[in-house]
């Protein structure tokens, strides 16, 4: 994840914005998919959820031990996704534990269950954010998500959770079907109050991988980019407390570098540093997954590679056993064992070569170059 406000936060007033380092192998931030059902098909929905049951799910017992046992190893933030975690009948129950032992909680919801009493309920459990996704305005995200009126139960849930106090953030898929919706998405959610705008990139996992065809094209990537910088710029500015992030692509961070090498010359050392400090791709250091049935993976969208089973085995264990993982070892190598155009890359120390997902699902190797670098070959040559 590139946190963009707060790294040109940095540029505009240097030595104000804490220092980022690099992801280390230790504790990870974990996101949990609680179960897998979900009451919308959306069309690159990583996990494949649909409205139905999903044998094999741990029961709330095993996951409470699993809470357990992260917080011990030291995970500090805990993200309870799906399928739509508010189907988990023991959601509150699960939450409840969470925030006893002390984790940074937040909840990934697509929003359209949450109404006025279901707000109070989160508020009463205490989440530290909720994020909603909104992929578009309302006929494309009524599309997205295939279900009329989806957008206005979102929006709702969005201004419900808002308007008991809790931080909510806006998730937003960018495909070549809803970048045209992006502006408008984004002054929607200044005026709504919106703490976060995360832009996902797409990822080629779960229908994201049967639906790669709607993958922005590079240039209008590139567009999209430079519009969140000019935004993000732009709040900064104003005062405006919005954080603008992005995820799942790791060239972000490049690209960054070179807009500001064209805007702030006298700041780009500084910013390419700190990028190398934060060292890109987190896949298997800074960040975890565990899916609904307990398999762990380097990420959510590495559902390919398995490092084992809670149920079998403890995550402190399963997260350190390099030994018994090379591809685990190989993802925590640094420089990573990348090919192609990934491997001549001037930046990979900045982005780590990108997601392995779109290269595997693209290539069938996991080390291949990611397709979804929107970098032109003069820019990876550049220093």
């Amino acid at each position: 994840m590139m946190r963009l406000t707060q790294l040109l936060r940095s540029v505009l007033a240097p030595g104000e914005a804490p220092g980022a380092g690099r992801p280390g192998t230790g504790a990870p931030v974990v996101i949990w998919n609680l179960l897998r059902r979900c009451n919308l098909t959306c069309g690159f929905c990583y996990s494949g959820s649909t409205d139905a049951h999903f044998p094999g799910e741990l029961s709330t017992p095993e996951i409470l031990r699993g809470l357990d046992d992260l917080r011990r190893f030291g995970v500090t933030t805990l993200v309870l996704s799906g399928g739509e975690p508010l189907l988990h009948p023991d959601l509150p129950v699960i939450a409840a534990h969470a925030k006893v032992l002390g984790f940074f909680v937040s909840l990934s919801t697509n929003g359209t269950l949450i109404d006025a009493a279901c707000a109070a309920r989160l508020a009463e459990s205490r989440y530290d954010h909720v994020g909603i996704s909104l992929d578009g305005l309302a006929t494309t995200h009524d599309h997205v998500r295939g279900k009329d009126g989806a957008f206005a139960a979102s929006l709702a849930g969005l201004r419900h959770c808002r308007d008991v106090g809790l931080k909510v953030g806006v998730r937003f898929t960018l495909t070549r079907d809803n970048q045209g919706d992006l502006p408008a998405l984004l002054a929607l959610t200044e005026r709504e109050g919106v703490s976060r705008f995360y832009l996902s990139h797409l990822n080629y996992a779960g229908r994201g991988g049967r639906n790669r065809e709607a993958d922005a094209w590079h240039a209008a990537t590139r567009a999209v980019m430079v519009l969140l910088f000019e935004t993000a710029l732009a709040d900064l500015a104003a005062g405006r407390p919005r954080e603008i992030v992005t995820g799942n692509n790791d060239a972000d961070g490049v690209f960054l570098l070179h807009w500001v090498r064209a805007r702030f010359p006298e700041r780009a050392e500084a910013l390419e540093n700190r990028l190398r400090r934060w060292g890109g791709n987190a896949s298997g250091t800074g960040i975890a997954n565990i899916d609904s049935q307990g398999r762990v993976h380097p990420d959510s969208m590495m559902g390919f590679l398995t490092l084992g089973s809670i149920r079998e085995r403890r995550f402190s264990a399963l997260w350190q056993d390099e030994d018994g993982q090379p591809e685990l070892a190989r993802l925590r190598q640094r420089p990573r064992p990348v090919t192609g155009r990934c491997a001549v890359c001037r930046y990979l120390a900045l982005c780590n070569g990108n997601t392995r997902t779109r290269a595997w699902r693209s290539s069938g190797d996991l080390w291949g170059e990611d397709p979804g670098c929107y970098l032109t070959d003069a820019e990876t040559r550049e220093s």
